[in-house]
């Protein structure tokens, strides 16, 4: 491709955690950092592009590099929301190779991270991302520590409120974020969330 043509999306992981609350199905939610190389101040999951690492973490953890959405995933949940992902399920670590530790001592299985939608940006989109998007079950009780500068702020929220405030102009949602939390809202349960097939739509 000509260097004039629209760049290559680059490949990214985004994690829906997920967890029954006191008025149904609640989602782990982050305010980015002002200073966030992408979207600053929007809501989103935690998430993001997937580094060099992540292939090695993939074969540590899942035993192929193939999964370096998935150890992307994992890694972005520690650094920007202070939880991982383990084999006993997601729990409360710093957001330091502390967290990665924890994750070594006993790694999660590969189906804990549902893949429930993949989004890759249209040519016209500035900065392009090739993004697929795992949903994972979280204990009642857990508090997130969100790291303070990518994610400002990180907190569980169901997804009919989210859109609500989006549409009243209380927060800034990007797209693909609208549609998964419209899918979200549907959710009765978590093996609802587990089981959601979001397909990737444009903008009118």
């Amino acid at each position: 491709m000509g260097s004039d043509g629209p760049t290559e999306p680059r490949p990214a992981a985004t994690v829906i955690a997920a967890r029954l609350g006191a008025n149904g199905v609640e989602v782990l939610v982050l305010k980015r950092g002002s200073e966030h190389r992408f979207l600053p101040g929007y809501l989103a999951f935690p998430g993001g592009a997937v580094e060099p690492q992540d292939g090695g973490l993939a074969s540590r953890w899942f035993g192929s590099s193939a999964e370096s959405g998935r150890a992307c995933a994992v890694r972005e949940l520690i650094e920007e929301a202070g939880l991982a992902l383990t084999a006993a399920g997601l729990v409360t670590v710093g957001g330091d190779d502390r967290g990665l530790s924890v994750v070594h001592a006993a790694p999660p299985p590969a189906d804990a991270l549902r893949e429930i939608s993949h989004w890759v940006a249209p040519e016209q989109v500035p900065v392009r991302f090739d993004a697929r998007f795992f949903a994972v079950d979280a204990p009642p009780g857990l508090e997130p520590h969100p790291d303070g500068a990518e994610a400002e702020r990180a907190w569980w929220a169901r997804p009919a409120d989210v859109i609500r405030d989006f549409a009243e102009g209380r927060c800034e949602l990007y797209w693909p974020t609208l549609k998964t939390m419209e899918a979200l809202a549907t959710c009765e349960t978590i093996d609802d969330v587990l089981a959601l097939h979001v397909p990737q739509v444009e903008p009118d």
